[in-house]
């Protein structure tokens, strides 16, 4: 069941309706059977394999606080260590195994794999990398002693499978959502400020989403499926349509689960903080995708030593967890390559940074000043753009040709004899796409200086101006979002991860 989908239409009025009337002791209950439905709704198949995760990270808990409670350290290390191996090698069996089995048939006397490969067949679950690191984050934080293990099979069972951050993120922290969810039997749901702001919220994921996202999407998808046929001019546009593509796809879904869980009186954390604003790599992942980057932060980058072992060891560790983060986008080797590009342009920038300072200092420049300021979100931006295609493209070969043509096969004349109005959109939804994308512009430009989002924004204004804007979000949505033969409703980007 997509957010974008005529079943979420339905299925949410009607879960809201009873989980406002039902006594707060039956919340729990209410909402855990609310998310498994809503998750089953692809594949019934799928819930074997979250309702064992849950468990199993639910008894590993329990086991852990236990054995700590009597100084016992070395069962508590092999109840983690065992229920890490579990659930990790069910997410590489079923997200990795072809990934492997493809690349050991190309080794010599690698028929076997081929041959195995050919019989590999296991459907991936959807959001099982979301959930499988939501639950393993929590089973980390009960051994490390920052939670006390959840006793209530219910609430834990919650905590995994809360069908708005379930399938693409945000990823919780236990100490958040747990914390949340305990409060939830004696909330007080018909709060209108808090109702008010989640329906925003929410207005703002779709505009996002069908307006933005899938309008994008068709240009891209016109492009990069047969970027053979275009030079320099339509293929930087398409890479720059991708980055847009793929923050307001991913962002909007972050949002529409903040809102509808703000609506049930439960918050999540911000996953986007306008990414496209950074002014350096390192800025642009506290800005993208927070839930991720924080996690890969907390739970492997510092366990692995930081940059606590030396400079360099620190630079290493750094490219090896964007290298791990690759490989959690997707099995393929162009996924790999695209986290292997962010690390070393963190790595870069790290060992450069003396180098750079001192040459700004001999040459006077004014680093407070607008345009140095723009130049380097503007050279971020490329940057990120860049690696963007490899993410995009369906392979590294095909990721390094469409950066052979933009370099090599110039095509200015596009710019003023209306030949980007050939490219899956003509003039109108182009257009329509331009508007939007100021719309976004202006938006994030105020969650960027007044460090305030949307709902903030628009609930601190007066009401007239606060209906207005939500009226006509919801207006565009419906006149101008993405529908009929080119719309395809199980489009999440993410939902692939």
């Amino acid at each position: 069941m997509q957010f974008n989908s005529l079943d979420f239409m339905i299925f949410f009025p009607i879960m809201l309706t009873v989980y406002f009337i039902i006594p707060g002791k039956l919340r729990e209950i209410w909402l855990l059977a609310a998310s498994y439905y809503f998750y089953m709704s692809w594949n019934p198949r799928y819930a074997v394999l979250i309702g064992f995760s849950t468990l199993l990270t639910y008894a590993s808990g329990l086991l852990i606080e236990k054995y700590r409670r009597v100084h016992v350290a070395n069962v508590c290390s092999v109840v983690l260590a065992l229920c890490l191996t579990a659930n990790l090698m069910i997410l590489a069996v079923f997200k990795y195994g072809g990934f492997v089995l493809e690349n050991m048939a190309r080794l010599p006397g690698g028929g076997w794999a081929a041959e195995a490969r050919s019989h590999f067949d296991l459907l991936l679950p959807v959001g099982i990398s979301f959930y499988t690191f939501q639950a393993l984050g929590y089973i980390i934080d009960v051994y490390r002693g920052d939670v006390k293990a959840e006793k209530n099979i219910v609430r834990y069972a919650l905590f995994v499978s809360f069908f708005p951050q379930l399938v693409a993120g945000p990823i919780e922290r236990s100490r958040n959502l747990l914390g949340e969810l305990r409060k939830i039997e004696k909330e007080n749901l018909w709060n209108g400020k808090r109702i008010t702001s989640g329906a925003i919220l929410m207005a703002w994921g779709f505009f996002m989403k069908m307006v933005i996202a899938d309008r994008a999407a068709i240009l891209v998808n016109h492009v990069f499926d047969q970027y053979q046929m275009y030079g320099s001019t339509e293929l930087c546009l398409a890479a720059a349509a991708f980055a847009l593509q793929i923050y307001c796809d991913f962002g909007s879904y972050s949002l529409i689960a903040m809102g509808s869980a703000s609506i049930m009186g439960i918050s999540l954390m911000e996953n986007f903080n306008t990414p496209y604003f950074a002014e350096t790599i390192r800025d642009f992942w506290s800005r993208w995708h927070i839930s991720l980057s924080s996690w890969f932060r907390d739970y492997l980058y510092i366990p692995l030593g930081g940059n606590r072992k030396g400079r360099l060891r620190g630079e290493l560790n750094k490219i090896l967890v964007f290298l791990v983060s690759g490989l959690w986008h997707g099995a393929s080797w162009h996924f790999v390559v695209w986290g292997g590009i962010h690390g070393v342009y963190q790595a870069v920038s790290d060992l450069t940074r003396s180098w750079r300072e001192s040459l700004w200092q001999r040459l006077k420049v004014n680093r407070e000043c607008f345009s140095w300021k723009l130049l380097r979100v503007v050279i971020t931006f490329v940057l990120v753009d860049i690696a963007w295609i490899f993410f995009r493209a369906d392979s590294v070969m095909d990721a390094l040709m469409i950066l052979k043509r933009i370099l090599f096969k110039p095509t200015p004349w596009l710019l003023v004899n209306g030949g980007l109005l050939e490219l899956g959109l003509g003039a109108a939804k182009m257009n329509i796409l331009i508007i939007a994308t100021v719309v976004l512009f202006l938006a994030d430009r105020i969650r960027y200086r007044k460090k305030e989002t949307l709902d903030q924004f628009l609930m601190s204004q007066n009401l007239w101006f606060e209906w207005l804007v939500v009226i006509m979000l919801i207006v565009a949505v419906f006149v101008f979002g993405v529908y009929g033969p080119q719309f395809d409703p199980q489009q999440f980007i993410y939902f692939q991860f």
